[in-house]
């Protein structure tokens, strides 16, 4: 989409697996994009070890789940043990999802990563300009001037967009201002992966041990691969816990066997949220945008779901097809989500990290009285459907995720994301006119013979003739077809939006 007088429509900063994803996602709808990162590898260690069911769809849409997979584990039970071993509650993946994939992985990051840069290196539409970092930018009417610095020296990027996916210490973020909302937590873990020998005996679940001598987190990783996270008590310096004495004495007690230390690293777990994602044409995405902690596993999720919402929209407007206030919705929309896991990741974070034994007892006794009595002792991480935005207020299921159907097992199975490709799909029981920028197909179609049950039942369900469904797998909504392509058409015009 590149004209004269700029060198890409989108300069991404920072190629982490939010910016990478954003990048691959841009340039497979045809958006020229640099995506630079200050760093000439992959992070090497891990980091992030969990992703859900929908980040998995993502993966598809990708065209790389089956690289992913190869680098993850199923999601297995997550318990929660008192200090005595007392099992308190269990929380089983979700035998359904909405997404067609199972309810979560534990995975490698670096090996992710590597997969994402794969990705991106063979698309045209994108170039990589890795141990490039960003200096300052400028905006004008029409785009961004980006000042770089590198191996060679410096450098001028002229592009339409910026988009920071460049971490917690966003210098995106810095320029746009706002500031962060901050959740008021804030408590410090030793974070410490290792490499699984063959002859150990790690836990096959996930185990969260509220002991309020140490609160301590166990969970897979990637395959061969484990994680413990241990809470500082106070009076304990990072310094000191980072000594391989400490980190193996913490360990032993698992009587797991021999262990190889990959990484450790104390990191303070908190919940901010920055109040402005977007400046003109300045975007922020990730952890520049959102940081929670990891009790539910959101982090990344969060920012590839940011990276799912932002790509679509800016493609639009960049060809054309949408005004600049389509922009806007970006951060109406994944905000609430944000918040949502964040405040779900704190509140279990707060049943964790009780350090005075009365109060751990307490609380201890509350949740086996609920887990006697059938009651979920935290609620399950429902995200918001959108309140506003890029939706039809109003119409049946506008907001929600819309759910893939699958047909076949094994190396037969079918998705319907595989089908119908990366444009808004409009699906009508009855016949519809072809629409531009929207794949409009009626369900008698043949194509849609392997999922047509599914898509009935969900049809029915609401009493709908149509459904109108985003490029990111969200529904506009649910309704009578030509109404719902009239408001499509609508939202996204760019002379109803510069009125």
């Amino acid at each position: 989409m590149t004209t004269s007088g700029f060198d890409a429509d989108v300069l991404v900063v920072g190629l982490g697996p939010v910016g990478s994803a954003l990048t691959a996602l841009l340039a497979q709808r045809g958006v020229s994009v640099i995506a630079i990162d200050k760093d000439a590898q992959v992070y090497p260690l891990p980091r992030a070890v969990h992703f859900d069911h929908e980040i998995m769809r993502l993966f598809q849409q990708l065209g790389v789940a089956d690289q992913v997979k190869q680098h993850a584990r199923d999601l297995p039970l997550y318990e929660f043990r008192a200090a005595d071993g007392q099992l308190l509650m269990t929380l089983p993946p979700p035998r359904e999802t909405p997404s067609g994939w199972g309810a979560g992985y534990m995975f490698h990051q670096p090996s992710l990563d590597g997969v994402l840069r794969d990705l991106v290196a063979g698309l045209p539409a994108a170039e990589t300009r890795l141990g490039m970092k960003l200096e300052r930018f400028a905006q004008d009417v029409d785009g961004v001037t980006a000042e770089l610095s590198g191996p060679a020296g410096a450098e001028t990027v002229r592009a339409r967009y910026i988009v920071g996916c460049d971490g917690a210490w966003s210098p995106v973020r810095e320029a746009i201002g706002g500031g962060l909302f901050d959740y008021q937590f804030d408590e410090p873990w030793l974070v410490v992966d290792v490499k699984v020998m063959p002859d150990c005996r790690v836990p096959d679940v996930n185990i969260q041990v509220c002991d309020p001598a140490r609160p301590t987190t166990c969970v897979l990783s990637g395959p061969g691969r484990h994680r413990w996270e241990f809470m500082l008590l106070p009076g304990e310096t990072p310094e000191a816990m980072l000594d391989d004495t400490i980190v193996l004495d913490l360990i032993r007690p698992w009587d797991c066997g021999p262990v190889e230390i990959e990484r450790k690293a104390v990191y303070r777990f908190h919940g901010l949220v920055a109040n402005r994602w977007r400046d003109g044409r300045a975007l922020i995405a990730g952890d520049a945008a959102h940081q929670t902690p990891p009790f539910a596993g959101q982090g990344m999720c969060s920012g590839l779901r940011d990276a799912a919402n932002l790509s679509w929209k800016l493609a639009a407007v960049l060809d054309g097809a949408a005004g600049e206030r389509l922009l806007d919705t970006y951060q109406a929309e994944r905000e609430p989500h944000v918040r949502s896991a964040i405040e779900l990741a704190i509140g279990m974070g707060r049943v964790v990290c009780l350090l005075d034994p009365e109060a751990a007892a307490m609380r201890d006794a509350g949740m086996l009285a609920a887990k006697a009595n059938g009651a979920p002792p935290l609620p399950p991480l429902q995200p918001p459907v959108f309140a506003a935005g890029c939706i039809l207020p109003g119409a049946s299921a506008a907001g929600a995720m819309f759910p893939q159907p699958t047909s076949g097992e094994g190396a037969d199975r079918q998705r319907l994301d595989d089908l119908l490709g990366h444009d808004a799909w409009l699906l009508s029981r009855t016949a519809v006119e072809p629409a531009a920028g929207v794949r409009v197909l009626p369900l008698e179609a043949d194509a849609l013979a392997p999922f047509h049950a599914a898509l009935e039942t969900w049809f029915d369900k609401l009493g709908v003739e149509a459904v109108l469904i985003r490029p990111d797998r969200y529904v506009f909504g649910a309704g009578d077809p030509a109404a719902l392509l009239a408001a499509w058409t609508q939202c996204l015009s760019p002379l109803r939006q510069a009125a």
